[in-house]
């Protein structure tokens, strides 16, 4: 048994294992230190050694390698880690889809189809809740067959829903029936594209810029929904012009889509020794994520938050509008509260990746976040632009800065679970309770008899209780269940081993 050990503990990735001593074969479930070719770690450096030299050039076919972030000198091989230039064409890729899944062009429609804007929020509705019926396949397709795939089957949807979408326009009498199918196939493909950031930023970046580019993926997602809001209407002017807006759309969308058949699956090698490792199965990985407490008292508060953020984006217009702001005073409003979210995030993500201070960082932004609700109870009332425009600010600059460290922070809570589990676990329970959120509040809505008529002061009360009812879970990170950054620990376990034996070398 101890030769075993021993030998075992000669592999790389294994030693880093070791040496973080905090893992059990429980734990691990069947963790496996295998290249992402499937040669071992040590025969991978002994290659590298005799085409290239230690930091020679990449193998062929390697997509360029930029540089390596370890090495180990044992047993005669040397090893090392490298991260690779194509990564970027798969992360453009993601930021792409992520922006045309999400770019409507349903919010102008009521008039188009004779119907009313209740009516055209099922679109929305339908949307969101189309996330949520596909997530169980989005998480055994991304466990199975990794980014690409999902990339992969995104586009396939993303391709039929437009066109379906832009078919549903063109008919002699506009069909609602045919658009809202498209509009549900292309709500089938957000969840691929929407929970693939975390699983591709593990696959391909190092410890130094993942939670930048989680960030950059994921947030390009609601970009595409403000891009949506501003050039919409500049499209379609008037209703008769919907057909040509709905057509420029599914042309940029099949432009965006077609690349996605070229994303590499994975890098030819690790780029660390945490992606070196084969997670769990589907089953095991489930059961590891429903029995962790820290788990819960991050997606609670994450499902809540995004929901909420869906609900108020989706309705803003018609919480402002009672209170005789404009439509393009709303637009604005919905312009800030994700452009300056994208600009915090753009902020605290590359923080984060130095420091990795996931916990303060959460349990300095949910506080805000439920602040922001209640104050914004009363900022329609005031009747000026000023207070919903700043209290919109800080509630996008904090939401936007949540997500990717949420999404990285549980990947490092949870592992060896792979990320693309509790990735969509998240964004599906912040999805489905969108849906919820958006009809609870249309029901929620004050009659003609009130003061204002119509207004939505009750769902913004609904709003603001909730989102300081979960504020506790954040706050009792640390005290309830461990908080470890497992992956992390896996990273630098293994980087600090191979400081320890180049000092010996010398």
């Amino acid at each position: 048994m101890l030769g075993n050990f021993v030998k075992e503990a000669s592999k790389p990735a294994e030693a880093a294992r070791l040496l973080s001593g905090r893992y059990s074969a429980i734990e691990m479930g069947s963790v496996e230190p295998p290249s992402s070719n499937g040669e071992t770690a040590a025969h991978l450096g002994r290659r590298h050694t005799d085409d290239s030299g230690p930091m020679g050039p990449p193998a062929s076919g390697s997509g360029g390698a930029e540089d390596d972030t370890a090495r180990l000198n044992g047993s005669g091989a040397q090893f090392a880690y490298r991260v690779y230039r194509v990564r970027w064409f798969g992360l453009v890729q993601l930021v792409l889809l992520n922006v045309v899944v999400s770019w409507d062009v349903t919010n102008t429609a009521a008039d188009f189809y004779s119907t009313t804007p209740s009516v055209v929020n099922w679109l929305s509705t339908a949307f969101l809740f189309a996330f949520v019926a596909a997530s169980p396949v989005t998480i055994y397709s991304l466990h199975r067959g990794g980014p690409r795939l999902a990339i992969i089957t995104a586009a396939v949807l993303i391709l039929l829903g437009n066109w379906i979408r832009y078919g549903g326009t063109r008919i002699s009498k506009p069909s609602f029936g045919l658009t809202m199918f498209g509009q549900i196939l292309i709500g089938l493909a957000q969840p691929f594209v929407l929970s693939a950031p975390t699983h591709y930023s593990d696959l391909w970046f190092t410890p130094r810029g993942r939670v930048s580019a989680t960030a950059i993926m994921s947030l390009a997602n609601p970009f595409g929904g403000a891009l949506g809001q501003l050039i919409n209407p500049f499209l379609a002017t008037k209703k008769e012009y919907i057909p040509n807006m709905t057509l420029y759309v599914a042309i940029i969308n099949t432009v965006v889509a077609v690349p996605a058949f070229f994303v590499p699956p994975k890098p030819p090698t690790p780029v660390s020794a945490s992606s070196s490792y084969k997670p769990p199965t589907l089953r095991r990985s489930l059961h590891l994520l429903s029995h962790n407490p820290t788990f819960w008292l991050v997606v609670i508060p994450y499902w809540i938050y995004v929901g909420f953020f869906n609900s108020l984006s989706s309705l803003l217009t018609q919480i402002l509008t009672p209170y005789g702001f404009s439509e393009t005073e709303s637009g604005i409003g919905g312009a800030l509260l994700i452009l300056v979210g994208l600009g915090a995030a753009a902020v605290t993500s590359p923080v984060i990746d130095r420091t990795k201070a996931y916990l303060p960082l959460i349990k300095t932004l949910a506080p805000i976040i439920a602040f922001s609700y209640v104050t914004f109870i009363w900022a329609p009332g005031t009747r000026s632009v000023a207070a919903p425009y700043i209290i919109l600010s800080v509630l996008g600059a904090a939401s936007f800065s949540l997500v990717p460290i949420a999404l990285e922070f549980l990947t490092e809570v949870t592992f060896p679970v792979g990320p693309e589990a509790s990735s969509t676990v998240c964004w599906g329970g912040g999805q489905l309770l969108g849906g919820i959120f958006i009809i609870v509040s249309d029901a929620l809505k004050a009659g003609r008899g009130a003061d204002p008529p119509f207004t939505m002061s009750k769902a913004l009360v609904f709003e603001a209780v909730v989102a300081v009812a979960v504020v506790p879970c954040a706050l009792a990170l640390g005290r309830l269940g461990d908080v470890k950054n497992g992956r992390l620990e896996i990273d630098k376990g293994f980087v600090g081993a191979v400081r320890e034996r180049e000092t010996e070398d010398r």
